[in-house]
């Protein structure tokens, strides 16, 4: 049986990494990369995969979600066709599935060697 898809998320572009991600990182914790979503952004750090989901009309209202490298189990990547939009990073976690579709703009492989340096070391 196929696990729960617990959560989607669409990494548009790479973007410098947010100035107020600072404070939620912790000792030893540095940002490798930064993704704009449609009104979010991800930031992979070397522990843990933190999304913003930006909430409500002013924007006001943020929920982070944060994934540390050490629940995943696996994932999986599959290149964007020549028809698709997206690429797509699956990642298996105790809690579930989470999809993470990628934009043409970023690069699949490099985002799946990312996944693999920091979940493997």
């Amino acid at each position: 049986m196929e696990a729960a898809v617990i959560a989607t998320w669409t990494l548009v572009s790479e973007t410098p990494i947010p100035a107020d991600i600072a404070p939620l990182l912790v000792a030893g914790e540095e940002p490798i990369a930064a993704f704009k979503t449609f009104r979010d952004s991800a930031v992979f750090t070397t522990k843990r995969l933190i999304m913003r989901d930006v909430q409500g009309m002013t924007g006001k209202k943020v929920e982070l979600y944060s994934l540390p490298y050490a629940n995943i189990n696996m994932w999986s990547s599959e290149n964007a066709g020549t028809l698709d939009f997206n690429a797509e990073l699956e990642l298996w976690t105790r809690a579930g599935k989470i999809k993470v579709k990628v934009g043409k703009s970023v690069d699949i492989r490099a985002l799946d060697r990312l996944i693999a340096n920091v979940v493997l070391g």
